[in-house]
């Protein structure tokens, strides 16, 4: 197949640097599936004498790509694309809605599901009596055939049914919306470790590779918590996005 020549117009007039906005328009094109998983790019050579450009300024601006994961460098094969990374909003919504939304196609695996009585700790987290029954499950989320997250959760018992074959097809929040549950606030926290060897071997790592962390209770218009849950994200493929003011 022959290399990819993308078009990108840059505006000489602007404050932003060429390279940067040779890089933000290959992003974008990665982003929307337009330059898909595997699709091998001109070389930087012919790229910038084609968009009449620097060799240095495309140089940096595939440089910029590859420093993010999403282009890489193969000897013999030249600059190709990796993967976009999934880039969620920190708001109260669910993986699975956001990248329904998204149009990235996620597919989930059930990998268990029980319920058990509530230990001290999580009783504290739930707002909940010790030993009252909660359903404990754990999903492979995959963004078409690749996985992305590692889920663990658990969910009160007397608030909803819930089976694995429901989990498997739908969305946790999903699920919830449609019992009647009102979700409307939340306290997370985000992190980072490394990969187990069990967590890379689920999620496609190697032993060490960097994982994101989330943990979060989350709570319905009752004022009552309805979800504890502990996620894991591969950093390679996820990033969280914040929007910060100076109010």
């Amino acid at each position: 197949m022959s290399p990819a020549a993308p078009s990108i117009q840059v505006d000489r007039n602007s404050p932003v640097p060429l390279y940067f906005q040779v890089a933000q328009r290959l992003e974008r094109m990665i982003e929307s599936g337009e330059l898909p998983t595997g699709t091998r790019l001109e070389n930087e050579i012919d790229l910038a004498d084609r968009l009449g450009l620097s060799r240095p300024t495309m140089r940096r601006a595939i440089a910029y790509l590859v420093d993010r994961g999403l282009l890489v460098r193969k000897r013999g094969v030249g600059t190709q694309v990796t993967h976009a990374k999934v880039r969620r909003q920190v708001g109260l919504t669910s993986l699975y809605d956001d990248l329904a939304k998204a149009g990235r196609g996620p597919r989930t695996a059930v990998r268990s599901f029980a319920v058990e009585p509530a230990s001290d700790a999580l009783a504290v987290e739930l707002g909940i009596a010790e030993g009252t029954g909660v359903y404990v499950f754990e999903r492979l989320r995959y963004v078409g055939d690749e996985p992305l997250a590692l889920m663990r959760n658990h969910v009160p018992a007397d608030l909803v049914s819930l089976a694995p074959e429901d989990l498997a097809e739908h969305g946790l929040y999903e699920l919830l919306r449609a019992a009647g549950v009102n979700l409307v606030i939340a306290r997370q926290s985000i992190g980072a470790r490394a990969a187990t060897a069990a967590e890379a071997r689920a999620l496609g790592e190697a032993k060490g590779a960097p994982l994101l962390t989330m943990t979060r209770s989350a709570y319905d218009d009752a004022g009552r918590a309805v979800e504890y849950a502990s996620h894991i994200y591969r950093a390679s493929r996820y990033s969280f996005d914040l929007t910060l003011t100076g109010w």
